[in-house]
């Protein structure tokens, strides 16, 4: 085995385990904040978790009881990791995004949460109006600020550096 080959099987381990720490931080940390935000609102774990199953299964998601609950664990973190896998592979080209990871992270954050909201919410089966009011705006920023992005800013600064 050469030096080269021994570099970039290294490299790739470091992705993976960058990629894997930081979807499963995220996915935690944001689930976490939805489950709290949507409690305060009166909202079971399981009706939230079938809102996230309803992207892709629009409102029969809600008649599915505990495997549509079930299926948007799968999918919330289906979608973590993505978005982990999307910062981490740019953080291979793009160094400043390992070098400043709070204000990239926070940024990124603030990307994800109007990503989510202005494109894939509306392009999928989510069967209910998307609220664009200033507290669920900041609200939401603030969690994937704090939650998405900046954990996996931080966890691919400390396996990709």
């Amino acid at each position: 085995m050469s030096a080269a080959s021994i570099g970039l099987s290294l490299n790739t381990h470091k992705f993976y385990r960058a990629l894997l720490w930081s979807g499963f931080l995220a996915g935690i940390l944001d689930l976490t904040a939805a489950l709290a935000t949507n409690a305060w609102r009166r909202l079971s774990p399981t009706r939230v978790l079938q809102a996230i199953s309803s992207g892709l299964l629009g409102m029969s998601a809600y008649g599915g009881g505990h495997s549509t609950a079930a299926l948007g664990v799968m999918l919330h973190f289906l979608i973590a990791f993505t978005v982990a896998a999307i910062y981490c592979a740019a953080s291979r080209k793009l160094r400043f995004l390992v070098r400043q990871p709070i204000l990239w992270g926070v940024l990124y954050g603030v990307v994800v949460y109007f990503v989510m909201n202005l494109i894939v919410l509306p392009l999928s089966a989510f069967p209910h109006n998307i609220s664009l009011s200033l507290v669920t705006v900041v609200t939401g920023l603030v969690i994937h600020m704090l939650f998405v992005g900046l954990p996996i800013s931080l966890t691919a600064r400390r396996y990709l550096k």
